[in-house]
């Protein structure tokens, strides 16, 4: 164990077989001093700790139980449904019986718990690797069932006659979190069942029969604990969501209270509306056929997001808003219209991108984009557009560009700025169309 000890290779657990009384038992051996450091890693065990806190009346007694437990005080902890038992050497060198006490779920909650455990593979592979997956104890809370004791669940029984947790007591639970750390089914064992008995009767409760696969993938060299965690236990796929015919709503965060210093509510409104429809996207390119093909969407600058959640709004921005995004532009208001506009022509960051770059072509590259120009506008029988200047041509209705990756661009001129007329083809006639259809 990573704690610096091992379990006593001699000790046993007793599974009796009959029913709900059968004797179910561990006994660890001593645990060496533990002179520094927290006596539990783990967040379980964390709440174990917690736990004892909340349920002990007097600090003193819990610090003074914490010092027996680093010198080594307690010897061999026996765990056993509802109960907890060591014999715990004071200061002076008495041995004193201490036990602490947890209910025991009962046959109901029990049922409950299994069915939980079984509905998800990850949670008996989880402790089948010693861990408490936090999801396991959430949804275990759902149905009623508290696996990890609160405040005054923790009750203390000890020989130095204490009617509250006493320092013997307190380092019996000490000692029982570094246990907890390395197994969590000391927990579960305390709680009523034993690590044998609650896996098996949570394999009872998985589908058989017809729900059952006949044909079982080879699962040769696999892990023993995975192949036990995912046999028959592994849920079908959940049917595709449905595609909503809008995305939600607006948000409103008008409270009578004041917001908090450097808080905007309006901002905050933004970005959550901003955020839906980001989802609702998403979610449509997911449904759509060739999801999985796609490249992933490119990260984009703060600069390029603040033109992005300006072109991509539902409704118009609040004007502390728009001033905010802005400036995060690094634009003027009408570079911003002219960004905005680039952005909604359907090329996003790669219209934005054009909009800033000023590439020329090399006379390698223009020779070569001349030449498809002349082919193409020849196909399509129409006149061959004068050069407007380095990768740029005139056409009616505006200008075609061509970019670094031999893509055409359609121009069209708007207060002064030339702003893609659509997204980028690589047919310099087909981008040329986008400017006669926006004139007709």
């Amino acid at each position: 164990m990573s704690d610096g000890y091992e379990a006593d290779p001699s000790m046993a657990e007793e599974y009796g077989t009959g029913g709900a009384g059968a004797a179910e038992e561990r006994t660890f051996a001593p645990l060496p001093p533990a002179p520094g450091g927290a006596f539990a890693r783990s967040w379980w065990g964390q709440a174990w700790l917690k736990a004892l806190e909340d349920s002990a009346l007097d600090l003193q007694q819990v610090k003074r139980g914490r010092r027996l437990a680093r010198a080594g005080a307690v010897g061999a902890v026996s765990v056993r449904p509802g109960r907890i038992t060591a014999v715990v050497r004071d200061r002076d060198g008495t041995a004193l019986r201490s036990d602490v006490l947890l209910r025991e779920l009962d046959g109901e909650e029990w049922d409950r718990f299994l069915a939980v455990a079984a509905e998800r593979a990850g949670h008996v592979a989880a402790l089948l690797e010693r861990e408490m997956p936090p999801h396991l104890v959430e949804d275990a809370a759902t149905v009623g069932v508290e696996l990890l004791p609160g405040i005054g669940d923790l009750e203390a029984e000890c020989a130095c006659g204490a009617w509250d947790h006493c320092p013997h007591t307190v380092a019996l639970c000490q000692v029982l979190a570094r246990l907890l750390d390395e197994d969590p089914f000391v927990l579960l064992l305390l709680r009523g069942r034993g690590e044998r008995r609650l896996l098996a009767e949570v394999q009872a409760r998985v589908p058989v029969g017809p729900e059952a696969p006949e044909d079982r993938e080879d699962v040769s060299g696999m892990r023993a604990d995975e192949a036990f965690a995912a046999r028959d236990i592994l849920p079908a796929l959940p049917p595709e969501p449905v595609l909503p015919e809008a995305p939600g709503g607006a948000l409103s965060l008008e409270v009578e209270s004041s917001p908090g210093h450097g808080l905007d509510p309006a901002a905050l409104e933004a970005l959550a509306a901003d955020a839906a429809g980001r989802a609702y996207r998403m979610l449509a390119e997911a449904l759509a056929p060739g999801h999985g093909e796609r490249p992933p969407a490119e990260v984009l600058t703060p600069a390029q997001d603040a033109v992005r959640l300006v072109a991509e709004a539902r409704q118009p921005l609040p004007e502390a808003v728009a001033t905010r995004l802005t400036a995060g532009s690094g634009r003027q208001r009408e570079e911003l219209a002219a960004a905005v506009a680039a952005w909604r022509s359907g090329g996003g960051v790669d219209a934005l991108r054009l909009l800033e770059e000023e590439w020329a072509p090399t006379p390698v590259e223009s020779a070569a984009a001349q030449e498809r120009l002349a082919s193409a506008m020849q196909d399509a029988d129409r006149p061959l557009p004068r050069p407007a200047g380095p990768g740029r041509w005139s056409v009616p209705g505006g200008r075609l560009r061509v970019d670094r990756a031999g893509r055409w661009w359609a121009l069209r001129e708007v207060d002064g700025h030339w702003i893609p007329a659509g997204p980028p083809d690589p047919d310099p006639a087909a981008a040329s169309a986008l400017l006669a259809e926006a004139e007709g």
